[in-house]
This record gives structure tokens, sequence and C-alpha cells, in this order.
């Protein structure tokens, strides 16, 4: 699958003293929360897929499953 669009990805780890008290890391939750999601579809909870190809085709249709739900609340 070839890549569309200029993507940029930023890695932001924790800093190391910030072990004991709760900050706020910029971003960090928009992904946490997609996985979180994604997480709730059975198919995507364990690695049962042999194949790369196979992943990202239920990947995508996890995706599809909730915009199309978000969109028919609107």
């Amino acid at each position: 699958m070839v890549g569309r669009g200029d993507w940029e990805i930023e890695i932001i780890k924790r800093s190391d003293t910030a072990k004991r008290t709760f900050v706020l890391l910029p971003r960090r939750w928009v992904v946490e929360r997609t996985f979180a999601w994604l997480g709730r579809n059975r198919r995507l909870a364990k690695d049962f897929e042999a194949t790369l190809e196979s992943s990202t085709a239920w990947l995508f249709m996890a995706s599809v499953q909730l915009m199309t739900r978000r969109l028919a609340t609107l």
C-alpha cells in the first residue's frame, strides 16, 4: 500500500523527573484513546491474523465502523 499524504511522526517521551507526579504530555491521549476504541473490536483484541495485509484490512474495517457510527448520530 502506498502512503498518502505528508505525515510527520513525533515521539514524545516522558521525562525522568516526572516519575511520581502527573504531567500532561502533548497529544499523547489522542493516540491512546484511538487504540482503546480499536481495541474494543473483538477481532483486533488479539493478534489472530497470519498476514500483515489481513491485519491492515481488519484495522481499516474497524476504523470505518467507528466513523460510520459517529456519522450516523449527527
